[in-house]
């Protein structure tokens, strides 16, 4: 459906630019910008009925439009209500990152990591005194230096 919508809509680009193209070529009555951009060039083109061509053209590439752009929007309305999501235009879900693991102590290390529990909160004062407590671990002694 998206791609008969993209198709239409290059079709009404092109029908607009026809119609601003077929109104700039047009004669008005003072001999405006119409006379400067091919009034004479649309005579030669057409003929003594040059008006007549172009007031036709005129008619018909504006109701060509105009149904064009109606039937885009009935287009993207569907679309928006049955094809919105389902049809892979939202992002794609991810999963949740692992939490990376804690890094091994070094060995110059002057004092270890603290053991940690996930963050939960107890639902009660039994849960509590189950869960085990968060303690730092105990620091090295430094050694003698050996001679």
């Amino acid at each position: 459906m998206s791609i008969l919508l993209g198709i239409l809509t290059f079709v009404l680009i092109l029908v607009s630019l026809f119609l601003v193209l077929i109104v700039l070529m047009q004669k008005t009555k003072d001999g405006g910008i119409g006379a400067a951009l091919g009034g004479g060039a649309t005579e030669a083109a057409f003929g003594a009925e040059t008006n007549n061509v172009l007031s036709k053209s005129t008619i018909y590439a504006a109701i060509i439009f105009f149904v064009l752009a109606f039937v885009l929007y009935l287009g993207r309305i569907y679309e928006s209500k049955h094809g919105g999501v389902d049809s892979g235009r939202a992002l794609p879900a991810m999963p949740a990152a692992a939490t990376p693991a804690p890094a091994a102590p070094v060995a110059g290390a002057t004092a270890a990591p603290a053991v940690t529990v996930p963050a939960t909160a107890p639902a009660t004062d039994a849960a509590a005194a189950t869960a085990p407590a968060t303690t730092p671990a105990p620091a090295p002694t430094p050694e003698a230096p050996k001679k």
